[in-house]
C-alpha cells in the first residue's frame, strides 16, 4: 500500500509589549515582554496549528477559530491546536515531524527548545524525537530585530494512517 504524505506551511507573528506574558509552544517564559493577540498569542502554537490544519486541506486557524469571535478571548493555544489535530486525524493523517523555527532576537530561547519540543509532542501525542525547535535572530533587522516581535515558521509532514488504524473512516 503507498503512504499518501502531505506537507504544511505555517506562518505567524504577534507584536510584543510590556507587562504580557510570553507563551512559546506552550511554555511559559520569563520576559519583560509578551505577545498581544486575541488568544494566548502563541504564536509558535498558532503556526503550528496551521501547519497541520494547511496539510489536511483544511482551513486555516483564522477561519476556525475568529479574533471576531469572544468564545477565543485569552483562549489557551494548546486547546485550539488539539481541536485542530482532531480534524486532522479525523482525515486519517498522523504527523510524521514538525521542524518549527521561531524568528526572535529576545529572550535568548536555547534553553527553551528542548521544552517547547515537548510541550508540542505531549499536546500531540507524539515522541519528542518527531518535534525540532530552532531559535533564530534577526540580526537586529525589522520588527522581530528591533525585539518588537516574535515570529515562527513551521514545516509539518503528515502520513494517512492505513485504514484499519482509522475506526472507519
Amino acid at each position: 500500500m503507498t503512504e499518501s504524505l502531505r506537507v504544511g506551511l505555517g506562518y505567524d507573528i504577534h507584536r510584543l509589549e510590556t507587562g504580557r506574558r510570553l507563551i512559546l509552544g506552550g511554555v511559559e517564559i520569563s520576559h519583560e515582554k509578551g505577545l498581544v493577540g486575541h488568544s494566548d498569542a502563541d504564536v509558535v502554537l498558532h503556526a503550528v496549528t496551521d501547519a497541520l490544519l494547511g496539510a489536511a486541506g483544511l482551513p486555516d486557524i483564522g477561519e476556525l477559530f475568529p479574533d471576531t469571535d469572544p468564545a477565543y478571548r485569552g483562549a489557551d493555544s494548546r486547546a485550539l491546536l488539539q481541536d485542530a489535530f482532531g480534524r486532522v486525524r479525523s482525515l486519517c493523517y498522523t504527523v510524521q515531524n514538525l521542524d518549527i523555527v521561531v524568528h526572535a532576537e529576545a529572550p535568548k530561547l536555547s534553553p527553551f527548545k528542548r521544552p517547547i519540543a515537548e510541550s508540542i509532542a505531549s499536546t500531540l501525542a507524539l515522541d519528542a524525537d518527531r518535534v525540532s525547535v530552532k531559535a533564530k535572530t534577526q540580526e537586529g533587522l525589522g520588527a522581530i530585530g528591533a525585539g518588537n516581535a516574535i515570529a515562527c515558521t513551521v514545516a509539518v509532514l503528515l502520513a494517512r494512517l492505513p485504514s484499519e488504524m482509522c475506526d472507519g473512516r
